[in-house]
């Protein structure tokens, strides 16, 4: 049994060549007996009077003990007698400068004409840091910049988001009608309600991971990269079709009041040039504009329902019972069975028009704190409104042969037609087209958002985090998302339905996204401290039960939907796999051009440096790819928990490099007896990392975090930790690390 960390720490040292030719005498392997290989770790024994025991000489049961520590034929030592045991552990010949590479002989190289060294990494070393003034300073200002960041509040926030929640009246209620017909009120209400089940699980996941991105952010932290870099993939597909149907609905919506000198595709072009500049101008100015459109609907909304009801009062419930009875008419023969069923498909369809809400998690950092309830109610309620009563007046007011024979695509200008005459018809429509702009700002913004995480954790560029001097606007973000949006609006045909179906899959998949997220962070990251708790039926309920109903009935009513979804998801995800596996990707590349090129030179038994251009630049490109350095924070030296959080850059980071950061404090117990020893253990036992240990003598705080980011010259992105518990006192945004452990 080893004997206590401590007592083996202090017993640590090289065999002596006695020692190992008596080794070599009980050990037939060859390997065994290389000089400078072994380590042995042998705790002093220690007698009743306090006195130590050499190596040789008497054990502590009296029997003779030979140069290795054993007793010689004795008995199986007792498990108090088991202390004295030595441990011995194979060690490499680290050179003293820690020059070289960790070169293993024993490892073929896969390559014909590469030997393996590229694949390996220097040896690591162990520094102390001391963070100077201004490397603190920097943190300050670190902290300081992301406080400033939070100018968003209830009403603003909600304003980003609500113009593509509230806006998704005008592209909703036509599919909803044509499905649904006069059961579309109930439709509209009861996938209204279904929100309710969504809002407590997005509170908790914001309240343990208040990140922007979110859901990628909330899966990177509380799952593998792969799964995040899938749930990005959706995200980005989400705010590409919210930009696109608003755009083009917009195009649409006036197109059928004026006759354009162009086709609506042109129209849609420009909205969406047009709102690049605006997003140009920076998130604060962006999110004024949102909530002066916002309000703009808001009145215009609440002016037609005014007077429509005005209307329905001096009509009477003629109109509705007319609609009513040719309803009931044409499904005479209908059984109860298939009531139901146009009714589930209207619901389906009704969730349509709550796009947008998945879209207020991806920029809460920029929201103030504890503003994120409101932010959900304010757009959540309204949304139960417009959507039921507005769908209501409509049956009530608007003859349902009028609606089904051309009407349904501008039912709401229609209905302000109906109610209040010309003018309020040309208001409604020029709402139409403003709000709809707005939720092409929404897509944007919100992409921005997400590309910058993205960036910040090496999926893509650091390209994307340049922003411009003066609005301090993500310029590369905005214009390749709107660059994204045209592609796939010219590979659509500048078809709007093509867009939609797919549109209506990709909301319903993100949606699902946050309660899976908040399950996987009960099981991984249980021990995160968060405000909210939802009952775990709630969430096993939305993501087992309401997710694929509403999914599959979305499917059922139009199975296109699925291929355009599969389709436009294929293209995004590969996207982000292959600048995510770069360097995975550049190591096939260059053995298919290895094998080509031993076999027309026929080279193929032995192992040669490549001579040839190409594959030298292969080697340096995929080289230079790895040498971005990731940091590990731990708190203490047990070598499982060190192994894994290696283990896991190893298998989700394209790195050579980590560092292990320990911050210590001397009246605090200073630092862990073991944790330069395993340290080591790691460097040897991931020869393609070099694993550093730097010990900063400070506190672990926010601010120390960000002033070692200054100080590496490392972003705090790239620095991972364990999950912190309930009672610590910063929350993950503040420190910027990435929770990888439980």
């Amino acid at each position: 049994m080893p004997a206590p960390s401590s007592t083996a720490a202090s017993a640590r040292g090289t065999m002596t060549p006695d020692t190992e030719r008596t080794h070599a005498e009980i050990s037939s392997t060859d390997e065994l007996q290389r000089p400078g290989e072994w380590m042995a770790i042998e705790p002093p024994a220690v007698h009743s009077d306090g006195s130590s025991r050499s190596a040789e000489g008497s054990g502590p049961r009296g029997f003779q003990v030979n140069a290795l520590g054993r007793e010689v034929n004795a008995p199986p030592p007792t498990f108090s007698d088991s202390q004295f045991g030595i441990i011995l552990r194979r060690q490499r010949c680290r050179p003293p400068d820690n020059s070289g590479l960790k070169n293993y002989t024993g490892i073929p190289s896969r390559f014909i004409n590469l030997s393996n060294s590229f694949e390996f990494a220097g040896w690591g070393s162990i520094h102390r840091i001391k963070l100077t003034t201004a490397d603190h300073d920097a943190g300050e200002r670190a902290l300081d910049k992301q406080k400033k960041e939070k100018i968003l509040g209830q009403f603003t926030a909600a304003a980003l988001a609500g113009n593509a929640v509230l806006g998704s009246v005008f592209y909703a209620f036509p599919a909803v009608i044509v499905v649904a017909g006069i059961y579309s009120p109930i439709c509209l209400f009861i996938a209204t309600l279904v929100l309710f089940l969504w809002r407590p699980i997005m509170q908790e996941l914001v309240s343990a991971l208040p990140l922007s991105g979110a859901p990628y952010t909330h899966l990177l932290n509380v799952s593998t990269k792969a799964l995040a870099v899938v749930g990005a993939s959706l995200l980005m597909l989400d705010f590409i079709a919210t930009s696109i149907v608003s755009s083009a609905t917009a195009a649409t919506y006036l197109a059928g009041e004026v006759v354009l000198p162009f086709p609506s595709w042109v129209l849609a072009v420009m909205v969406l040039a047009l709102f690049t500049m605006v997003s140009l101008s920076g998130i604060r100015e962006s999110a004024r504009i949102a909530l002066l459109v916002l309000s703009l609907h808001i009145l215009t909304m609440t002016s037609l329902i005014i007077a429509s009801i005005v209307n329905w009062a001096r009509m009477g419930n003629e109109r509705l019972k007319q609609n009513w009875s040719q309803g009931m008419a044409e499904h005479s023969q209908t059984s109860v069975s298939s009531i139901l069923k146009q009714v589930y498909f209207g619901i389906c369809l009704g969730m349509l028009g709550l796009t947008g809400f998945e879209c207020t998690p991806s920029y809460i950092a920029r929201i103030k704190d504890g503003r994120f309830p409101a932010v959900l109610r304010n757009l959540h309620l309204p949304a139960i409104v417009f959507n039921t009563v507005l769908m209501l007046l409509v049956l009530a007011t608007i003859p349902l042969d009028v609606i089904k024979n051309g009407g349904a695509a501008n039912v709401l200008s229609v209905l302000g037609q109906t109610a209040a005459g010309r003018w309020l018809r040309i208001w409604v429509v020029v709402d139409a087209f403003i709000v709809l702009c707005g939720g092409v700002l929404t897509g944007i913004l919100s992409a921005c958002e997400l590309l910058e995480q993205l960036s910040q954790h090496r999926v893509l560029p650091r390209v994307f985090l340049r922003v411009t001097p003066k609005t301090n606007a993500p310029y590369v973000s905005i214009c390749c998302f709107v660059a994204a949006c045209g592609i796939i609006y010219a590979s659509a045909g500048a078809n709007l339905g093509v867009i939609s179906e797919m549109f209506s899959l990709v909301w319903l998949c993100v949606m699902t996204l946050f309660p899976l997220s908040l399950l996987i962070l009960r099981f991984n990251r249980g021990r995160l401290r968060r405000s909210d708790t939802t009952r775990l039926s709630t969430i096993l309920f939305a993501l087992l039960v309401v997710s694929p109903v509403v999914l599959a009935g979305n499917i059922a009513l139009n199975p296109k939907t699925a291929g355009y979804f599969a389709i436009y998801e294929i293209c995004v995800l590969s996207l982000l796999v292959v600048t995510q596996n770069k360097v995975a990707i550049l190591r096939w590349v260059y053995w298919i051009y290895d094998q080509w090129y031993g076999f027309v030179n026929g080279s193929k038994e032995t192992a040669v440096i490549t001579p040839q251009r190409t594959g030298r630049g292969l080697v340096k490109l995929m080289t230079r790819l790895r040498q971005q350095t990731v940091c590990i924070c731990v708190n203490g030296d047990e070598i499982n928990l060190l192994f894994h959080m290696v283990l896991y850059v190893q298998k989700n980071e394209e790195t050579s490099h980590v560092k292990i950061i320990h911050f210590y404090q001397p009246e605090k117990g200073g630092i862990p007896s073991e944790l330069e020893a395993n340290a080591k253990i790691l460097d040897e036992a991931f020869p393609e990392i070099t694993v550093d240990l730097l010990l900063i003598e400070d506190t672990f705080e926010p601010r120390t975090v960000h002033a070692l980011a200054h100080h590496l010259d490392i972003p705090p992105s790239l620095m991972f930790m364990s999950c912190p518990g309930p009672d610590f006192p910063w929350t993950v945004d503040e420190l910027g690390t990435r929770v990888i452990l439980l």
